[in-house]
């Protein structure tokens, strides 16, 4: 157990390290920007690292591995992998070089230009609540990793990686966020990489995995449950882009060219990484689990932890271990970064204070830092149904900031009065499908239910209605401003 603390000791050591050198060595001016978009200057290869690193997060690769392992639905089920590529590919294609051209800062920006201020402060709130929820939510599954496999309590574990993740964001912005993330992308891949071999060896080699895992799993959805597939795959390729996670990484390169070049590469490099995680879900889908150790097949949600506990020598589940870890602060230092982003930019120097100076805007930066790193960390250790909070804010940001983002950069007639009244109908719609994760019933009986729970695609049906009210409502305010 020694060996074990003090090895990721020397992790968050190193990973700390990293963080305040590069705050030190990249910074340039010391400005709101720099520390908001690295002074428009983020090198491609470390943008394609700190993007990639940022999505591969422990939801990711925890949840990639979970959806593998349930046999009864299978890999088709797993869309994350390749859902979240397409997202980032779709969004360099689409927003990457029209964002970048703009010479935005946040993902809000555009709104603030386009209608006024106190719009794209409503527009925060999704947005706000989508990051603290995200960042709680990994740092949960970070503390029940570090339980599963060493008996460490789970408490500690999330303290500890929140406040080292907070800490070099605090210091470096965007810099320190960037240049740790090269570090924990390549701890992913040797930690995970190295797992691999060793499971699929217990299992009884690859082939024979695979056509086990093959055999036991059911194929493509069939019936009304399509529906439910088609709606979650939405929700992943076009709800992943509306987020400032994304779009500060986009807009910190120096070019437009470069922003698409960004997404796209780490679309695939995203893909790919997913790989390992897909291996480890199948063995554990197909082995034996009464010889393995534990007697009994593991939790789902816990899949990923418990076969690198079991199926790996104790040194390979070390560095497993610290490739969850690093995934996790891959994600939370960059989700509590956005957050706070767009709080300082969006809401606190429109509104608050319109006359701050940058040095001003730097202390409410790194103060905002420090309040949602907590308020994260809070969430974390307080709450069992994190996930699904969490879940609900990011069909929140398909449902409503998806349409508005495409509207806002596309459309040249939408009014102010279109985009406030087209998120309150997608807020309304989606809340009336209800949230089964945290006992909320539906408001009505929906069509497309079997045995297996409702079907209907409540995201998708309510994120085209917002839509349609965008442009309704826009068409009808501008007649009636020109006097029709």
């Amino acid at each position: 157990m020694t060996l074990q603390i003090a090895a990721i000791a020397g992790f968050y050591g190193l990973v700390l390290a990293v963080g305040l050198r590069a705050a030190r060595r990249e910074r340039r001016d010391d400005s709101t920007a720099d520390l908001l978009v690295a002074g428009r200057g983020l090198p491609l290869w470390v943008g394609i690292f700190t993007m990639t690193a940022t999505w591969v997060g422990g939801g990711y690769i925890n949840g990639t591995a979970e959806a593998v392992y349930r046999k009864s639905q299978g890999i088709v089920w797993a869309q994350a992998p390749w859902g979240y590529a397409l997202s980032l590919i779709l969004g360099g294609w689409l927003f990457a070089g029209p964002m970048r051209r703009a010479g935005h800062t946040t993902l809000l920006d555009p709104f603030a230009a386009r209608y006024d201020r106190r719009v794209a402060a409503i527009l925060f709130f999704p947005a706000l609540l989508s990051e603290i929820f995200w960042s709680a939510a990994i740092l949960l599954a970070l503390g029940t990793t570090f339980a599963t496999i060493f008996d460490l309590p789970a408490e500690p574990s999330i303290i500890v990686s929140a406040a080292v993740a907070v800490g070099y964001t605090l210091c470096g912005g965007l810099w320190s966020v960037a240049w740790t993330d090269v570090v924990q992308l390549a701890l992913i891949v040797a930690g995970l990489g190295l797992a691999l071999p060793y499971t699929l060896g217990r299992a009884g080699g690859t082939a024979h995995v695979v056509e086990q895992y093959r055999q036991t799993t059911s194929g493509l959805p069939r019936g009304a449950s399509l529906w439910s597939w088609l709606d979650a795959a939405l929700m992943l390729v076009l709800g992943g882009i509306p987020w400032q996670v994304y779009f500060q990484r986009v807009l910190a390169c120096r070019s437009p060219r470069a922003a698409s070049r960004l997404s796209i590469i780490s679309g695939i490099a995203c893909l790919f990484m997913a790989l390992p995680a897909v291996g480890l879900g199948m063995a554990a889908a197909t082995i034996d689990w009464s010889m393995a150790g534990p007697g009994t097949p593991p939790d789902a949600a816990l899949v990923l932890p418990t076969t690198l506990k079991y199926l790996t020598p104790p040194l390979v589940a070390l560095l497993g271990l610290g490739a969850i870890a690093a995934a996790v602060m891959s994600s939370v230092d960059s989700s509590v970064l956005s957050a706070s982003s767009l709080f300082t930019w969006n809401v606190y120097r429109p509104l608050l204070d319109p006359h701050a100076s940058d040095a001003q805007l730097r202390n409410v930066l790194r103060i905002s830092i420090l309040l949602t790193g907590t308020l994260g960390t809070i969430l974390a250790l307080r709450l069992q149904s994190v996930y699904a909070l969490w879940f609900l804010c990011a069909d929140l940001t398909y449902v409503i900031l998806f349409p508005q983002l495409v509207m806002v950069l596309f459309a040249k007639t939408t009014t102010p009065r279109g985009a406030l009244a087209g998120a309150l109908v997608g807020l309304v719609l989606r809340l009336s499908g209800g949230v089964a994760e945290l006992g909320w019933p539906p408001w009505f009986t929906f069509p497309l239910q079997d045995a297996d729970g409702n079907h209907f695609p409540i995201r998708t049906v309510a994120m085209l209605l917002s839509w349609a009210t965008i442009i309704l409502v826009s068409h009808w305010d501008a007649r009636r401003r020109n006097g029709r």
